[in-house]
């Protein structure tokens, strides 16, 4: 046990390698599974879980029928983000642009959400609402961030204001509907959470 100990000291004190935007977007044509870009630190994105999967997919669906017709772009975990402000590529679970795409070099990362929803998993909840929305609230369009929980019926959902604040939405278990500010839009519960299996 001390061994281990001391080897998880030895690894944790190494300097962490430091590679380049290019490097990365290089090393990321190739690779098998995503990975986040952090200011110089790659970091790889871990799997999803069937309800994980299962609520990403209805968010998407419902939203794409909900949007018909109206000049909105709606797109899932493969399309990437770029926020210039801290050096960040990410992948976010879904994203709603409102008109056209601004792209970043090349067809694959946007930089121009109107509105971001991630799914939360035990490994990634804390960076989701901490350092992740400091990061994401960089970016000028943006004007809703929605967390939605997979182990159980709860929605943060945090919109900006027009003096540029963060209001917090909060819907638990016995909500029937929610309301999606930047899009006026409003979706049932129940359609967010088909099919989802609680333990």
């Amino acid at each position: 046990m001390t061994v281990s100990i001391i080897e998880q000291k030895k690894a944790e004190d190494k300097p962490k390698k430091v590679s380049t935007p290019e490097e990365y977007l290089s090393l990321e044509e190739k690779a098998e599974y995503k990975h986040e870009y952090r200011n110089g630190e790659i970091v790889a994105m871990v799997g999803g879980t069937t309800n994980h999967n299962e609520i990403v997919t209805n968010l998407c669906t419902t939203l794409k029928v909900a949007l018909k017709g109206q000049h909105y772009r709606v797109f899932i975990g493969d399309v990437r983000l770029w926020i210039p402000r801290y050096n960040q590529y990410t992948y976010p679970d879904v994203m709603v642009i409102s008109g056209d795409p601004v792209y970043y070099q090349g067809k694959t990362t946007i930089t121009n959400p109107l509105l971001i929803i991630e799914v939360l998993s035990q490994s990634t909840q804390d960076y989701d609402r901490g350092t992740k929305f400091t990061h994401y609230r960089s970016i000028p369009e943006l004007q809703e961030y929605i967390l939605v929980d997979q182990y159980s019926v709860n929605i943060e959902q945090f919109t900006k204001t027009s003096q540029g604040q963060w209001l917090l939405t909060e819907y638990e278990k016995g909500a029937e509907t929610f309301s999606m500010q930047s899009l006026k839009l409003q979706l049932k519960i129940t359609d967010i959470y088909e099919q989802v299996e609680f333990a």
